[in-house]
């Protein structure tokens, strides 16, 4: 990928949902291989990859594969057979967080970064760069100025710098949560999260005063940055990365569309830059981010600390508010809509808050449109006795609209590239030259006798409408041209042979003219680390990742958190969200001087959930949050993963 190149990346579960990511406009995919995914239930074979490479190919989309888990010593051999499989079905790179990978004979394939590594400085993407990373995904946390600092010392036409432009957020800083393999064995950057953030929890203070009830203070809402884009390709954004490898199709088609749009827009005020893929996606349907399952929306830090980042009232999806209860009845409820066209349907999904404010969820089976215009009468799927605090004038929201379900469920765009065609005369017969917008160009032959039409003053309309005729081949036709010294007649049978031959070769062209992404070759000698001292916070997991770091100049490396050697109280996660700065209890907010770094101290707080506390403890300075607590007995008596120890002295990690 070039400089000027932008590039929308989506997420795919499954090959066909990558198939209709690139349908609905993507750049480029990323998808997980059969293992080392980071996500435990997205596993892909590699033959379903490879089709999926075939597909993307034709438009000179890309396809990543995540090999992005920290790997044990005895699963580094199986990760190598795979990559060169991986490499062999056409992938044009790989998204990793073991260090310990670049120190193993892999495949000449491009190496991207994963958001594992957690690049919040421009010391660290600097060098990841000089390490032969091709493309660094930046952290969630980073606001603008941050993000322009960073891409002032990368070489940008060596590297590519990604940033996630929406779905779900990790309140933590990613590969710098540890609290489900503490609680369950269950290790996040093993692919294998047990979202521990998106509980309840009650938050105590110091003095041992409740100050938040049952709220999921660590869930956070959706990650959106529609109204950013601009923004961020100014600060140096060039691959813009959608969340969502556990979504469904009509997400993935929907809110690939969305960005597809708006970035189509943006190519069109910027003419200095260009989609890293080729061809045109039209749609069925008018894209929407918010008919999809989402938390509410939030643009994150990228304009700066912002007061409303959090879904604490529920992890769920609240929807779209449309109407009010009007009436309660034994089997059914009545409900007004807000606007009085609104349709509703048959297995919709609605929703609204008890007293409580929890979310309730309310499937309808039934829906019987009133007299009264924006009058409905609705029949849930559930005994009515069962819906808590449901009564009149209880505002409804609605979370999964059918008809929008139904849309997406079928064909929903279509992607084309245009071609230049133009039909002239040989010695032998005709021609047909197409040029595709990018510049490939290809031609076919057909020998025949010139033969007068029957009505010459048509006929060259006819062959110009003829060879238009693309049908559901990739291209559609920007120009025909006829280069011809007089009227011709060609049998139709011939015309399409003649089309179809010109068609084929220009996707070999394409193919022929397709190039694999550069490996890029580290800097020699290999460049210093930042730190010479590594804590369990830099998930080293084996010997390889341990080699690739000492080569780099560092002095004392700490194992994994996954190694099970942090026995007492140490941090397991660290976030830029502050728990106190959200409940207005932040002390800086108190002097009245929001967001200045000083030296103010918080106190600590609780997290309660069941039998489980967690500490809070708040590092004003940089403005974080670090999340304390220790590794569980019964996790520490079941055998560990990978029991290591790079070195006996280790080293003292702050904020314990």
């Amino acid at each position: 990928m070039q400089a000027h190149q932008l590039e929308l990346l989506a997420p795919a579960r499954t090959a066909d949902i990558g198939i209709e990511a690139i349908q609905h406009g993507a750049d480029a995919v990323y998808i997980g291989g059969p293992s080392f995914g980071a996500r435990s239930t997205a596993d892909n074979s590699v033959q379903d990859i490879a089709r999926l490479v075939q597909h993307a190919h034709r438009f000179h989309s890309r396809i990543f594969v995540t090999m992005n888990t920290i790997l044990r010593d005895d699963e580094l051999e199986s990760a190598r057979k795979l990559a060169w499989q991986l490499y062999d079905a056409g992938v044009d790179a790989l998204i990793v967080q073991d260090m310990g990978l670049l120190e193993i004979d892999l495949p000449p394939i491009q190496l991207h970064a994963s958001t594992q590594t957690d690049i919040r400085t421009p010391e660290k993407a600097k060098f990841l760069q000089d390490a032969g990373l091709s493309q660094i995904v930046l952290a969630r946390e980073l606001t603008l100025p941050q993000i322009s600092a960073i891409r002032d010392v990368i070489d940008t036409e060596r590297t590519v710098i990604e940033f996630f432009v929406h779905g779900a957020l990790c309140v933590a800083y990613s590969g710098q949560c540890f609290i489900s393999h503490a609680h369950t064995g269950r290790s996040a950057n093993r692919g294998d999260c047990s979202q521990a953030c998106r509980l309840p929890y009650e938050v105590k203070d110091a003095q041992g005063r409740i100050v938040a009830h049952d709220k999921h203070v660590l869930s956070m809402k959706d990650n959106n940055q529609s109204d950013n884009l601009r923004e961020l390709v100014y600060a140096g954004i060039r691959s813009f990365k959608i969340e969502g490898r556990y979504k469904d199709m009509a997400y993935v088609k929907n809110i690939t569309a969305h960005y597809r749009k708006l970035f189509d827009e943006v190519l069109v005020e910027r003419p200095e830059l260009a989609p890293a893929s080729h061809g045109r996606a039209t749609f069925s349907f008018t894209p929407d981010p918010n008919q999809n399952f989402n938390r509410e929306f939030t643009d994150y830090f990228v304009q700066g600390r912002k007061e409303d980042i959090g879904a604490f009232d529920t992890p769920k999806n609240p929807g779209q508010p449309i109407g009010w209860v009007n009436k309660v009845a034994a089997d059914h409820l009545e409900i007004t809509t807000d606007d009085p066209t609104t349709e509703l349907h048959n297995g919709d999904g609605l929703c609204y808050y008890d007293l409580q404010k929890e979310l309730v969820g309310l499937q309808i089976n039934r829906v019987e449109a009133q007299k009264a215009k924006g009058v409905w009468r609705l029949f849930p799927k559930d005994p009515m006795d069962g819906f808590k605090d449901l009564r009149k004038g209880v505002q409804v929201n609605r979370n999964r609209d059918m008809s929008w379900v139904r849309t997406l469920d079928k064909k929903s765009a279509e992607r084309r590239m245009g071609v230049w065609m133009q039909l002239a005369e040989t010695d032998k017969g005709l021609q047909l030259t197409l040029t595709d917008e990018a510049g490939h160009a290809a031609s076919a032959a057909l020998p025949l006798a010139w033969q007068a039409p029957k009505d010459a003053s048509q006929a060259e309309d006819k062959l110009k409408q003829s060879l238009g005729k693309l049908g559901d081949t990739l291209f559609e036709p920007l120009d025909v041209q006829l280069k011809l010294s007089r009227p011709w007649f060609v049998p139709p049978s011939q015309l399409n042979a003649l089309r179809r031959d010109a068609v084929q070769a220009l996707e070999l062209a394409r193919e022929q003219g397709f190039h694999r992404l550069p490996r890029a070759l580290p800097v020699q000698p290999p460049v210093a680390y930042p730190e010479d001292t590594l804590t369990y916070l830099a998930n080293v997991f084996n010997q390889k990742a341990r080699d690739f770091y000492a080569k780099h100049g560092v002095k004392v490396i700490d194992a994994a958190y996954e190694s099970q050697e942090e026995l007492g109280e140490v941090s397991l996660m660290i976030t830029k969200h502050c728990v106190r700065f959200s409940l207005s209890l932040c002390p800086k907010q108190a002097k009245g001087v929001t967001g200045v770094q000083g030296t103010v101290k918080a106190e600590p707080m609780q997290l309660i959930n069941g039998k489980e506390k967690l500490t809070l403890r708040f590092d004003c300075k940089p403005c974080e949050m670090h999340v304390v607590g220790k590794i569980k007995k019964s996790v520490l008596n079941a055998v560990p993963e990978s029991p290591l120890q790079f070195y006996k002295t280790r080293p003292v990690v702050g904020l314990h």
